[in-house]
């Protein structure tokens, strides 16, 4: 099991647990702790991160809910708990391009519905 970060977002404030094997949970970690501004896409929230990286081999665009995602393209994390405007008919999110997979949220990713863009981000060690 990895390292856990908390996530606070405007009154939002959820915890993850990130993957132990990857270079971007690794740069996620080193860059604690920071802040950002929230953006929403659909059912997603999205931010800014204070670091850039590759695009790793298992990068995804369709994830499960609450998955920890980084945003290569536009240097951002990426937190989706529903559909997305891209979303299938199987409503499972689908980010914008491909991402790294950092983690998981820990309980009910659907909290994040109370995010509106512009709300204040804090990511910190758990």
């Amino acid at each position: 099991m990895g390292a856990r970060i908390r996530i606070v977002v405007g009154k939002v404030a959820l915890e993850a647990v990130l993957r132990d094997d990857t270079p971007g949970a690794a740069a996620l970690l080193a860059a604690l702790p920071f802040e950002s501004r929230a953006n929403t896409w659909g059912e997603e929230v999205y931010f800014e991160a204070p670091f850039t990286l590759d695009l790793e081999p298992d990068a995804r665009q369709v994830v499960e809910p609450g998955t920890v995602c980084f945003w290569t393209e536009g240097s951002s994390v990426a937190l989706p708990y529903g559909r997305t405007p891209m979303s299938g008919r199987d409503g499972k999110p689908k980010l914008a391009a491909r991402c790294n997979l950092l983690g998981q949220l820990i309980g009910d990713a659907r909290a994040l519905a109370k995010v509106t863009s512009g709300d204040k981000v804090r990511v910190e060690a758990a």
